[in-house]
C-alpha cells in the first residue's frame, strides 16, 4: 500500500475514536503516550515500576526520592517517595494528554476502607500542590467491597472521582454503579486468560468471555440509566478491542495502539446506548452480604481479583525496595 493511500483510509484506531469510544493509553511511559494522542491515560504499580526502570525517567525518580528525605523514619521516607513518584508520573502524563490520569492506591490497602480514603486524599493533595486539579485525576481502587465503599465516600463527600479496577464479576460492576463511582475498568484479557487456562481453547473476539462480560455490564448500565462509565482494560489482542467499539472508554497499551494505528479493516460499532435499551436485564440491588455471595459464585472473578491484588502488591514492594536502596 502506498503512503498516499494509507493517508486516505482511516486506521482502526481512528475508526475506534470515531465510534464514540474515548481511547486511553495504558502506560507510565509518557513519551509513548504523546505519539498516539489519547484523551486520558491510566497507570498502576506495575506500569510505574516498568517506567521507573527506564533511564529517561531517572530524573523523575530521583526528584521524588529527594523530596521524601524529609520523612523522619525510613518507612515514612519510602511511603512519601512512593506517593510522590506516582503523582510525579501522573503530572508528567497530564502534560501530554488533555483529559485525566488514573493513579492507583496501594493494593495492600484493598481491604481497609478508611486507609484507602486517607491515601486517596493524600494523592489528591499532592496533585494540587503540583497545580493539578482533582478534576483531572481518577483515583484507582481495587473493586473489593471495601474499595467500592471507599469510592462511594470519596465521590459523594469529597468530590474525588474514582476508577474501580481489577473488576471481573457482574457483582462488582453492580456494586460500583450503585456506589456512584465515576468509572470502572473491567479486565477483558485477564478474564480470557483464566478461561483459556481452564479449557485450552483459543477464543474468537465474538466468543471471548472478557468481551462478553464487558458487553453485559455496558448494556446493563445503559439500560438502567447509571452514570458510571465503562472502560475496558487489559487487552491481549486487537480483536478484543475492536469487538468493544462504541464502549465509553478503552485503555490500551502502546504496543496495541501501534497495531491499531497500522490496521485499516472496517470497524463496526458493537455497543451503543440505543442497542443497550433493547436488551433484557432485571435491575438488582446488592448489600454487602448480597455482593459477597454473588461475587463468590463467580470462581474466575474470585481467583483473578485476589491474584491481581497480589501482583500489584508485589510490584509495589519491588518499587519500594528500589526506593529504599536509593534512600540509603
Amino acid at each position: 500500500m502506498s503512503s498516499d493511500s494509507k493517508k486516505t483510509a482511516m486506521s482502526c484506531l481512528e475508526q475506534l475514536k470515531a465510534s464514540g469510544t474515548l481511547v486511553v493509553a495504558d502506560t507510565g511511559d509518557f513519551e509513548a503516550i504523546a505519539k498516539f494522542k489519547p484523551r486520558d491515560a491510566t497507570t498502576n504499580p506495575s506500569l510505574i515500576l516498568a517506567a521507573a526502570k527506564m533511564d529517561q525517567y531517572k530524573s523523575v525518580v530521583d526528584a521524588a526520592i529527594a523530596e521524601a528525605k524529609a520523612g523522619a523514619t525510613l518507612e515514612e521516607q519510602v511511603e512519601m517517595a512512593m506517593d510522590r513518584l506516582f503523582v510525579a508520573f501522573g503530572a508528567e502524563i497530564l502534560k501530554v494528554v488533555e483529559g485525566r490520569v488514573s493513579t492507583e492506591v496501594d493494593a495492600r490497602l484493598s481491604f481497609d476502607k478508611d486507609k484507602q480514603i486517607e491515601k486517596a486524599m493524600k494523592l489528591i493533595e499532592l496533585y494540587e500542590k503540583q497545580g493539578v486539579s482533582k478534576e483531572r485525576v481518577l483515583i484507582k481502587l481495587s473493586s473489593t467491597w471495601e474499595g467500592i465503599q471507599a469510592a462511594r465516600e470519596l465521590e459523594s463527600k469529597h468530590g474525588i472521582h474514582c476508577n474501580l479496577t481489577l473488576l471481573f464479576s457482574f457483582a462488582q460492576a453492580v456494586a460500583c454503579a450503585e456506589a456512584g463511582v465515576t468509572l470502572i475498568s473491567p479486565f477483558v484479557g485477564r478474564i480470557m486468560d483464566y478461561y483459556k487456562a481452564q479449557t485450552g481453547k483459543d477464543y474468537t473476539a465474538e466468543e471471548d468471555p472478557g468481551v462478553l462480560s464487558v458487553r453485559k455490564i455496558y448494556n446493563y448500565y445503559k439500560k438502567h440509566g447509571y452514570n458510571t462509565v465503562v472502560m475496558g482494560a487489559s487487552f491481549r489482542n486487537t480483536g478484543e478491542i475492536l469487538a468493544l467499539a462504541g464502549c465509553d472508554l478503552l485503555t490500551i497499551s502502546p504496543g496495541l495502539l501501534e497495531k491499531l494505528d497500522n490496521m485499516q479493516e472496517p470497524v463496526n460499532k458493537a455497543l451503543s446506548t440505543e442497542t443497550a435499551q433493547a436488551t433484557e436485564s432485571a435491575k438488582i440491588t446488592l448489600d454487602e452480604a448480597g455482593f459477597r455471595w454473588l461475587h463468590n459464585e463467580d470462581e474466575m472473578a474470585v481467583f483473578k481479583l485476589s491474584e491481581g491484588i497480589r501482583k500489584f502488591a508485589a510490584d509495589a514492594q519491588t518499587l519500594e525496595n528500589i526506593i529504599k536502596e536509593k534512600l540509603q
